[in-house]
């Protein structure tokens, strides 16, 4: 592992924030176009999924954050990293997430293992092993699924990254008042989305909408409800991925900075678990870890790729 076993940033990123919104607003990953599938739910929806295919005998599938999408700069990373190292790579979108809102009047949320189990389930029939990296929410959907009895025995390791383990503290996190940049960026993008379908009014009151302040707000009003939950609490409980960290069966890998500014502390468990390797850098900020240099991957893309690979 030799230099990848530490992170250091670059002199320039020298806060939380700026190891987070950099990578975020600035990074240019070059990478070959997807091949873009569609695929069907069992309930009638659709996810778009993205594939960098090579022939290979191994798939990684990717999960990226709240309100993103299989484009964003660290999933194309993740998937340009992998796919150097010889992977086929499956970028999916979750439901209104690639640019057309789905059909259904439920849209994702931080546990919706189903969707991800549709995913795995598809890839399943190509591949004889299957890896799973997810970031943020991508993380916390990821981890709860591999401690779920239905997670696919095909799936061989993972990689979670910037993952808000307990879902209310980490919450209660993001809205403090340095973090409004980030609160409003995500409620504006989550509010455009229930606007868009009409019909959510029969279900919630979306009047609500443009009274909320904080993402707690939105899931007390929009989230629970909408997916079968009686609120924002019951939600954070009954999904957050640190329920699930001791019934892991396969290696995972969860990789928290001690500096991001969306996770409390919960999500840096000091327990051991039997089968997820936590590692919490100093610095990172919430999916950054960026590097400066001439190949061009991150050092948390080294990292996955690293952990993956012990499999062969």
């Amino acid at each position: 592992m030799g230099e990848i076993d530490s992170y250091v940033p670059p002199a320039v990123l020298f806060n939380r924030h700026l190891e987070t919104i950099y990578p975020s607003l600035f990074r240019k990953v070059p990478f070959r176009s997807p091949r873009r599938e569609r695929i069907f739910t069992p309930d009638d929806d659709f996810l778009d999924l993205d594939w960098y295919e090579q022939g290979s005998s191994q798939v990684v599938i990717i999960s990226h954050g709240l309100e993103g999408n299989s484009q964003r700069s660290y999933v194309l990373g993740m998937a340009r990293a992998f796919f150097l190292a010889g992977y086929d790579v499956l970028a999916w979108n979750y439901r209104g997430c690639s640019g057309e809102i789905n059909r259904q009047l439920r849209f994702y949320h931080s546990g919706a293992t189903d969707d991800l189990h549709t995913v795995v389930t598809h890839a399943a029939s190509r591949y004889g092993d299957i890896h799973l990296v997810g970031f943020s929410l991508g993380g916390n959907l990821t981890l709860k699924y591999l401690g779920e009895h239905w997670a696919h025995p095909r799936v061989k390791r993972a990689v979670a990254l910037s993952v808000p383990l307990n879902l209310h503290t980490s919450c209660l996190v993001i809205s403090r008042p340095s973090n409004w940049i980030y609160t409003k960026r995500f409620l504006l993008s989550l509010s455009a989305k229930v606007k868009a379908k009409p019909d959510l009014a029969r279900v919630v009151d979306v009047k609500k909408l443009d009274t909320l302040r904080t993402l707690l707000e939105f899931d007390d009003h929009f989230t629970g409800p909408l997916h079968g939950f009686s609120g924002a609490i019951d939600y954070y409980h009954r999904c957050s991925s640190i329920h699930a960290l001791p019934h892991i069966r396969v290696p995972a890998l969860l990789l928290n900075a001690q500096n991001d500014p969306f996770l409390s502390e919960d999500c840096y468990p000091r327990e051991q678990f039997e089968n997820v390797i936590t590692e919490y850098p100093h610095r990172g900020g919430h999916v950054g870890f960026a590097r400066f240099d001439r190949n061009g991957l991150y050092w948390s893309e080294m990292k996955a790729v690293a952990f993956v690979k012990q499999t062969e």
